[in-house]
């Protein structure tokens, strides 16, 4: 077993585990010593996972998250509107998903959940470094949204429905 997969292993016994996980079990269940433990612990933090130490072990501070997908039509000029009322309101952009008529479903992993990487997004497609995917569906497109609530979600939903942004 490699290191990543080690820690990708590990990350998945911590999370799913509803009480700490010593080092000591995580170093036995992997045949290493605890420092290597502690080392992998940093790198899964490191990589944007919350982990918390505690005197028992180890813990995930996760928020619930629960996810919605939206089908949408917008212009490229509404893009940015698009995209901020969902980041405005606390959710995160997954991924922009198409279905089209020939090469099937294509999906690009987004994961947008602020203003600012909203704007570095912008200035990519600004820049001319790419054009968005609706624009080969006729600006068609689907968006898995993740957020901390329903309600959130539900006010999402709203929010583009509102904008003429959501397609029923």
């Amino acid at each position: 077993m490699t290191g990543a997969e080690r820690r990708t292993d590990m990350l998945e016994r911590i999370k799913s585990s509803q009480i700490p996980v010593s080092g000591k079990r995580l170093a036995g269940i992997y045949g290493v010593s605890r420092q290597v433990i502690v080392q992998d612990i940093a790198l899964i933090r490191a990589s944007g996972h919350d982990i918390i130490s505690t005197n028992r072990g180890y813990l995930l501070n996760a928020l619930p998250v629960v996810s919605r997908i939206f089908k949408v039509s917008h212009t490229d000029d509404q893009m940015e509107e698009e995209m901020l009322a969902i980041v405005d309101l606390g959710g995160r952009i997954i991924n922009v998903v198409i279905h089209h008529k020939v090469y099937g479903t294509l999906e690009a992993d987004l994961s947008i959940g602020s203003r600012r990487k909203v704007m570095e997004f912008m200035e990519g497609i600004r820049n001319g470094k790419s054009s968005p995917l609706k624009n080969i569906t006729s600006n068609y497109h689907y968006h898995k949204v993740e957020a901390e609530s329903e309600e959130t979600l539900n006010l999402i939903e709203k929010t583009l429905r509102e904008k003429g942004f959501l397609v029923e």
